[in-house]
């Protein structure tokens, strides 16, 4: 008996210290839950610098078609000049002037000679800035487009992660929810067996009840007992879990306190499916999205056919000088030079290579067309089996919960013929055994008809809207 009230003492300890707890924490809803995973959960957070990472790739691309600009300093020491080897054209201009004035006997002079020669002074020096500007790149700004639909792609993928972490975070959310209100409708079944245990033993040593009837309830106590700690562990885990799919440090605090009775279930939801195109389901967008990047890389090849015109210039000075001191002396010593040109460049032949590039891309686009179908047949089915599955498990609901009520009154009418003498332990000890079963089959079937609504809204693509 004292130890019966030392458990029951026990659980009415954790339980006021849970809620004097959760005076003292952060209580969250199901909304307040997504919105701080959105804020910091991993994943998410990659994804959104995913898409900081393809805007950067837009500027980029925006940057090639401005003008570019370079400074170019040069300052050399030829501790080796080098040497270049010159044609003997003095000789044979000398010889054939005698030959020609008749001083000499006209002769074949054979190949000229060579001599090297060394041009170059010892220092060297130059300056320049140049300027180039494209004037006409095709690609640049098939290029450019291709740059932001690539990043409305990555948005799109954000958002897929979003969903996907909204799904997590919801399943996560509602295994607390169920876990918790186990956890007290375990310790009221505690407190209901234990009570029944101490009746029990008082009408034994009272002669009114045998030692059997009391051996049957305390099997049931002590399975009791176990199953307290047992939900108890299992509640901290489904927090630490959330915790987890939310981006919350396992440390900080953490408490819910909707219940499942403020959660409304009904049969087919005409506002899930009503208006539903496929285009609401992210992977199908995102398809979209790929698809129109395949036709910019077409187009892209395509203009590769067209000329390439650039304005480029150049200004600056040279030098050469003998000593180092000179080369210094920003005076007579120093050269100008400039360059001011337009620069085209047209593709003529390429060996059909462009040709059968286009070819590749254009078939690649059509891969994608036939994925779309199978894409549109696979979001049918899901969206089908989602909604059976969400129909059953409301139905099964409503089922387990009327099962539920029926075996508590079982026990309670068990439980007072028992206690009149009109009944039996065994049929006491029954109708709790089916009790706590029908408990069970309710909280499954409550956790199955919460995750059914999830993959419900997710497969008409209505999961993100409604969180």
């Amino acid at each position: 008996m004292r130890f019966s009230l030392g458990i029951i003492a026990t659980l009415t300890l954790t339980l006021s210290l849970q809620l004097s707890a959760q005076d003292s924490q952060q209580v969250y809803t199901l909304e307040e839950c997504i919105d701080y995973a959105v804020k910091n959960n991993q994943t998410l957070q990659n994804a959104k610098l995913e898409i900081d990472k393809s805007d950067a790739v837009v500027k980029q691309q925006l940057s090639q078609g401005l003008p570019q600009v370079d400074a170019n300093v040069d300052l050399g020491y030829n501790f080796k000049v080098p040497t270049t080897f010159i044609q003997d054209f003095i000789s044979p201009s000398i010889y054939g002037v005698l030959f020609q004035e008749g001083l000499l006997t006209p002769v074949d002079l054979g190949e000229p000679a060579t001599f090297p020669a060394q041009f170059g002074t010892k220092y060297s020096g130059s300056a320049s800035i140049s300027l180039e500007q494209m004037i006409f790149n095709g690609s640049y700004f098939v290029g450019l487009k291709a740059a932001r639909t690539f990043t409305d792609l990555s948005r799109k993928e954000q958002v897929r992660t979003q969903i996907d972490v909204i799904e997590a975070v919801s399943k996560a959310y509602y295994t607390v929810l169920v876990n918790q209100e186990r956890q007290e409708l375990v310790a009221r079944n505690f407190s209901r067996i234990d009570s029944l245990l101490a009746n029990t033993q008082a009408l034994y040593e009272n002669g009114f009840a045998e030692k059997i009837d009391v051996s049957r309830i305390k099997v049931q106590h002590n399975n009791l007992k176990v199953e307290v700690d047992n939900i108890s562990k299992l509640v901290e885990l489904s927090y630490l879990l959330l915790k987890f799919q939310m981006g919350m440090p396992a440390a900080e605090e953490l408490a819910i306190t909707e219940k499942i009775e403020d959660i409304i279930f009904s049969q087919a939801d005409a506002s899930i499916s009503e208006g539903f195109s496929y285009d609401q389901r992210i992977e199908y967008s995102a398809m979209q999205t790929q698809r129109a990047l395949v036709d910019l890389d077409i187009k892209n090849t395509r203009v590769q056919y067209l000329p390439k015109v650039d304005l480029y210039g150049s200004i600056g000075s040279s030098t050469g000088t003998q000593s180092l001191s000179d080369l210094f002396n920003f005076g007579d010593q120093w050269f100008g030079l400039g360059v001011v040109g337009l620069r085209m460049n047209v593709p003529i032949f390429d060996g059909t290579y462009k040709a059968k590039l286009i070819e590749e891309k254009r078939l690649r686009g059509l891969q994608i067309d036939n994925s779309f179908k199978q894409l549109e047949t696979s979001i049918d089915l899901q969206i089908q089996q989602s909604q059976i599955e969400y129909d059953r498990s409301v139905d099964n609901l409503s089922a387990q919960q009327e099962n539920m009520t029926l075996a508590e009154e079982v026990y309670n009418v068990a439980k007072l013929k028992y206690e009149e003498g009109v009944g039996s332990s065994i049929e006491v000890t029954n109708s709790d055994a089916d009790l706590k079963e029908a408990q069970t089959n309710y909280y499954n079937a409550v956790y199955d008809a919460l995750i059914a609504k999830v993959e419900l809204e997710k497969a008409y693509g209505k999961l993100l809207e409604n969180n």
